[in-house]
């Protein structure tokens, strides 16, 4: 049994191939990719000639069933995507699971990565963060309402014939925050912007036309206490509207220490000395 390698691809700039991938590249048995043709141009680039086999969302189970059987056989393979980290926000994804599943070596190569890249420019705060790459069809409410109070910065992918729809999605549930939007990276058009999510939303509006792939990096939820419900209650009020929902004095207690984030010792001393 041989290796399914991981591979990442540049995202723009061929500069970015690394060269461990080209070495593993050239000593593959075959290569799966998204696409033959982008494929067949990044090994053209690199003066390899390897056999190429199609692996894609519309195919993804027939073919991954067919490049797990080679990869048992002796075979070792690279998956590689059009661009960036294969299983990613991607249908290799699956392929990994399937190859895990019958004990076969996943061996990961580092590389390029839009989501990173883009955090790492974006200027917002990069400790923590979410990754959501693009936004469902479908579920758009259920999946967002979530993150309105996600406090890490949160990164999206959007296309240029989606991208309005996309920032006005985003200001729509998550308010007017700050936000980097980056498009084209590592491209000789490159351009990454800080501004609060309305004035991209106007600039893009604005624009003759919107072309090339877009990161959208949005900064985390900042709590304010004027955000909540309870807002404007004594500490004691807070405790008696928990009461009230049936919660004992104890649990009541909890509850208003969490929602004010204090400890739940200063809660009790104020209302024992009530």
């Amino acid at each position: 049994m041989s290796i399914l390698y991981i591979v990442p691809t540049p995202i723009g700039n061929m500069e970015d191939i690394t060269l461990r991938a080209r070495r593993v590249l050239s000593e593959v048995d075959f290569v799966a990719c998204e696409d033959s043709r982008v494929g067949g141009k990044l090994m053209l680039l690199l003066g390899l000639k390897k056999p190429l086999y199609a692996y894609h969302e519309h195919n993804k189970q027939r073919a991954g069933e067919v490049i797990a059987e080679r990869i048992a056989a002796g075979e070792d393979c690279a998956l590689i995507t059009d661009a960036g980290t294969p299983a990613v926000s991607d249908p290799g994804e699956d392929l990994v699971r399937l190859c895990r599943s019958r004990g076969i070596e996943v061996v990961p190569l580092p590389g390029a990565c839009a989501a990173v890249t883009a955090l790492s420019a974006s200027g917002l705060p990069s400790r923590r963060f979410c990754f959501e790459g693009f936004l469902p069809e479908d579920g758009l409410k259920e999946n967002l309402e979530p993150l309105s109070r996600e406090k890490r910065t949160m990164i999206f992918y959007s296309a240029p014939h989606d991208l309005i729809k996309t920032l006005k999605t985003l200001y729509d549930a998550f308010g007017d925050r700050n936000a980097a939007l980056c498009k084209e990276l590592t491209k000789l058009n490159e351009r990454i912007t800080q501004k609060k999510l309305s004035e991209h939303i106007a600039d893009c509006e604005s624009a003759e036309s919107i072309r090339g792939e877009y990161v959208v990096v949005v900064e985390g939820y900042k709590h304010r206490d004027e955000d909540e419900f309870w807002y404007g209650m004594t500490p004691e009020q807070h405790v008696e509207h928990y009461r009230a929902l049936g919660l004992s004095d104890m649990d009541a207690i909890k509850q208003t220490a969490r929602d004010r984030g204090v400890p739940k010792g200063a809660i009790y001393g104020l209302i024992k000395k009530g």
